[in-house]
């Protein structure tokens, strides 16, 4: 019995690797002699670069940088073996990972760190990227990163606008003239694991600004300011990223890539999945076991359960998923190859407390499940 173990991280409770060894000893209680093969991955959020180092091989980079509040934070980024392949997780300088609760504000957040870590590693002598845009707390526009890497915005009286989603609106004018040309000899490929637009209803603002802090007011003045940042960007380079795909990613850091860079776009779980060995272990496994924290009509926009379940399908392997919590809309992810969705909240309890527990959760529940699909010595099928 080869059993292929690849969830994400449980957010804000459990890494992928942790609930990957979790799952894991849950399984060695019950079937001892069960081969199982571990391969944690990401979707482009937090943990995407450990997830590409550990599959591709490389190296952490320590580089300074600013946080999504202006304060400084030593940050950094992966390098990939053997092409030197630079991986920059907007998370750990941007991210909402880095804020309390009571902090999260989107007016004020700036992606300026993420263009920091792109200029470091431009320094170094790098020109080939992979950003993982996932877990952002801004609504910037991309506009502070596009700053740290030499774009002047400019108010109507000539002067630099202030970093933050709130800003947008009072930028008169893109001046280009310091912009790094070192861009322009680079690859750039984001790994993203949403498709929303830049503007409207299901655009930046108003689908992720809440979780970062936004009320509904706040987001409709975001998503006021974010359509004059779309309308200038437009007449600067003639691209309309208003209801481009992928354009609201991270707040609109999405957008600005497709403006300012030569960049491609592509599912975060399936960049993972090319750097891992998981498509060569698929050949011969009996199952696949995935999971994150929330489960529930989202995860079929091309979160990590779904993407994992993809690949396996291909192989004929069956994907059973774990979520700390079930939401509306699981039965679309009977149709892309996951066979069950299972909570691991064994009883009533908080969300504190399950997110504390997760590991223990984990384990019992991955026990449990093999319990029930092997009895008497059954096999599964």
């Amino acid at each position: 019995m080869k059993i292929i173990i690849s969830p994400d991280s449980f957010k804000g409770s459990i890494q992928a690797i942790d609930a990957a060894q979790a799952i894991n000893r849950g399984i060695k209680r019950f079937l001892p002699d069960a081969e199982t093969i571990l391969i944690p991955v990401a979707d482009g959020g937090e943990g995407t670069i450990d997830c590409l180092i550990a599959g591709s091989g490389g190296k952490i980079i320590s580089a300074a940088a600013t946080g999504p509040l202006g304060t400084k934070l030593e940050a950094g980024y992966g390098v990939l073996e053997p092409d030197s392949t630079v991986v920059i997780e907007m998370a750990r300088t941007s991210g909402i990972c880095l804020l309390s609760a009571d902090e999260r504000n989107p007016l004020h957040t700036t992606t300026y760190g993420t263009g920091q870590l792109i200029s470091d590693a431009l320094d170094a002598g790098y020109r080939k990227f992979i950003l993982a845009i996932g877990g952002s707390a801004t609504n910037d526009g991309g506009a502070g990163m596009l700053q740290a890497l030499g774009m002047r915005l400019l108010d109507e009286a000539g002067e630099t606008v202030p970093w933050g989603g709130g800003f947008l609106g009072r930028i008169a004018a893109i001046d280009d003239s310091g912009w790094d040309s070192r861009i322009a000899e680079s690859e750039f490929l984001l790994a993203l694991d949403v498709q929303n637009p830049m503007i409207g209803p299901q655009g930046a603002s108003h689908v992720f600004g809440p979780q970062k802090g936004a009320t509904p007011e706040m987001a409709e003045q975001l998503d006021q300011n974010m359509t004059s940042w779309a309308n200038l960007i437009e007449a600067k380079t003639g691209i309309h990223l208003h209801d481009q795909p992928g354009a609201g990613a991270a707040g609109g850091l999405g957008g600005a890539f497709l403006a300012f860079f030569e960049a491609k776009l592509k599912r975060g779980i399936d960049v993972v999945i090319e750097h891992s060995s998981l498509r060569q272990h698929l050949t011969d496994a009996n199952l696949v076991i995935t999971g994150e924290g929330q489960i529930d009509y989202q995860t079929a926009s091309g979160k990590t359960p779904m993407g994992i379940a993809e690949e396996a399908r291909k192989f004929n392997v069956p994907t059973i998923a774990f979520a700390g919590s079930i939401g509306k809309g699981i039965e679309q992810l009977y149709e892309v190859g996951i066979e069950s969705v299972h909570s691991i909240v064994n009883g009533p309890m908080s969300l504190e407390e399950a997110m504390e527990r997760a590991p223990e959760l984990l384990e019992q529940a991955s026990e449990q499940l093999m319990r029930s699909m092997f009895v008497k010595g059954g096999r599964f099928s």
